[in-house]
């Protein structure tokens, strides 16, 4: 299958560069499986298209102030480091701007003259990502919330006024390289509104990589490896959600991030959702048969991006382009701080 197939053309103008005012005033598409229908509302519509005994599954991952600014010892270059996953202990890789600048032994220094926070490359991987041991005193968290920002992604080139806004409102396990934007729409209002007509909610952790933003450089989508990402869904949020399918309600995940973690575990337990963690690297394209979700709420997403492929898997590539190009014609903000699509 061809990549060029999930291709479109974006106006540069329609990538929203800034939240809006308020969580829930931005759009929501909602598309129809069944019907192709495909109508206009606004987020905090949501409620209306939700009934009694669908349960709506959240990833709770908090985001890291991941992105820190070193210092090279002996030279005093400046470079940036970027958190993408905790090795074990104190050893990350991580993402290094100019990565040529930080070789197999350099040592860095973050913080204050009496550096607050050292580290040491101590190995390049294939990909070019370095794994750096840190050594500090004190608590890591409480470090890399005083020296670390909230990492934005690329395509975002404002400064971001209040960094809660790139927090859902639930964010509670803190590990993300990456917001899972789906949720950022949500108010506890509306939380509250969800949970007053009947519906369920449940919660599941899966700590969102920067392999989300990379793009597809194979020319065949079967050619393409996903990055790995580690999740976990608890006894008690699983027995939610199995309850609820078992009952006839509909499982709706709330972002791509969410919707993984639950194909995973009902690929693993014969299509139930079960109590699990681990690691993840699925891939999910045109072709997929789903076992765990029935409905999906999502941003709208990069042309060729595997997010792409995966709503295209979900609602039919054809009627998923139709109504990016209808995003398109009725100016839809896309990406990360964009409007949202609800596809049933």
């Amino acid at each position: 299958m061809d990549v060029e197939l999930f291709n479109f053309s974006l106006p540069e103008e329609l990538i929203a560069q800034r939240p809006l005012p308020e969580r829930s005033s931005s759009r929501l598409m909602v598309v129809d499986r069944k019907t192709r229908q495909i109508a206009h509302h606004h987020f905090r519509d949501l409620p209306s298209f939700l009934r009694r005994g669908d349960v709506l599954v959240m990833n709770d991952t908090k985001v890291l102030p991941a992105r820190l600014h070193g210092v090279k010892e002996g030279g005093g270059a400046v470079v940036e480091i970027l958190l993408l996953k905790n090795i074990e202990g104190d050893l990350w890789e991580t993402l290094v701007r100019p990565g040529k600048r930080v070789k197999e032994g350099t040592r860095l220094r973050f913080g204050n003259e009496e550096a607050e926070m050292t580290g040491i490359c101590e190995k390049v991987t294939p990909e070019g990502n370095r794994l750096i041991r840190f050594s500090y005193k004190g608590i890591f968290q409480e470090l890399l919330a005083k020296l670390g920002e909230i990492p934005l992604p690329p395509y975002i080139r404002e400064k971001l006024e209040d960094p809660s806004r790139y927090q859902t409102v639930y964010a509670r396990e803190e590990g993300s390289a990456a917001a899972p934007t789906a949720g950022l729409h949500f108010t506890r209002e509306i939380l509250e509104r969800i949970r007053a007509k009947g519906i369920k909610t449940a919660y599941l952790t899966l700590h969102v990589g920067l392999g989300t933003f990379r793009p597809v450089s194979v020319e065949k989508v079967e050619d393409h490896t996903m990055h790995a990402e580690h999740y976990e869904l608890n006894q008690e949020n699983a027995a939610i959600i199995q309850e609820a399918r078992e009952n006839g309600g509909r499982v709706v995940a709330v972002g791509t991030t969410s919707l993984r973690t639950l194909e995973t575990i009902a690929g693993k337990a014969n299509g139930k959702i079960i109590s699990d963690q681990g690691w993840t690297d699925i891939f999910i394209y045109p072709g997929y048969t789903f076992r765990g979700v029935d409905a999906l709420i999502t941003n709208f997403h990069l042309p060729k991006s595997t997010l792409i492929m995966l709503v295209s898997a979900f609602a039919g590539r054809e009627f998923i382009l139709e109504a990016y190009h209808e995003a398109i014609r009725e100016r839809y903000r896309f990406f990360s701080f964009g409007d949202a699509m609800l596809i049933l």
